[in-house]
């Protein structure tokens, strides 16, 4: 019997903290919502999971992403051209009794979502600024500000964030992104882990590219 079998989880359940808050969202399998995590209208992948304090609000995560502790996606825009850019101003019902929220400024904050690819890696701190999207296998680092898209298997570091280096050559990533491990069905994850900790990318990738299981 192949060992592998045995490293499977039994239980695919999403696992959200008690202190954890959610309001209309969407968890893939094996996702797992940390401490004080707050999330407003987030979908999150498989296997994809968020550390303490991290926010999110109008954001379509994908699978296997690792969102660091303190990190905010979608950062709240206030509406600066207005008299005023307090609250009051779009959540008045806070206040008063038979005022509602500003439908269209919702409207516009929704418009504005943030779409985070395959294996991204947002760092402790970091800020995803509205409407970004961000590619898979990027790396986002610690207490960076994410004002412009960022492409497939980047490194962005900074405030504003820019690009410190790719994390592999181009060849490289475009063979990853063709194997879409992210996809494979978990019996065949299993199976690959040792290879993921011990063979360099390229092996990898020779191996695998050739297993039709």
């Amino acid at each position: 019997m192949d060992r592998s079998e045995n490293l499977v989880p039994k239980d695919s359940e999403p696992r959200i903290h008690p202190t954890a808050e959610l309001k209309a969202c969407k968890l893939g399998r094996y996702a797992s919502i940390g401490e004080r995590v707050v999330l407003r209208e987030v979908t999150v992948g498989d296997f994809s999971y968020f550390e303490r304090h991290a926010e999110a609000i109008y954001t379509t995560i994908g699978k296997f992403c690792s969102i660091a502790s303190n990190s905010r996606i979608n950062a709240l825009e206030h509406p600066i051209e207005r008299l005023t850019q307090h609250k009051v101003s779009y959540r008045p019902n806070e206040y008063f009794r038979w005022l509602g929220v500003d439908a269209a400024f919702r409207a516009r904050r929704q418009a504005k979502a943030v779409t985070m690819g395959h294996d991204v890696w947002i760092g402790h701190g970091a800020v995803i600024m509205p409407g970004v999207t961000i590619g898979n296998g990027a790396v986002i680092g610690a207490n960076a500000v994410v004002t412009h898209d960022v492409p497939p298997y980047a490194i962005v570091t900074g405030v504003p964030a820019r690009p410190l280096r790719p994390r592999f050559p181009a060849a490289v990533a475009s063979r990853i992104e063709a194997l879409a491990w992210w996809d494979w069905p978990v019996e065949k994850l299993a199976r690959a882990v040792p290879d993921m900790q011990e063979m360099p990318i390229e092996a990898f990738l020779d191996r695998w590219e050739n297993d039709a299981i």
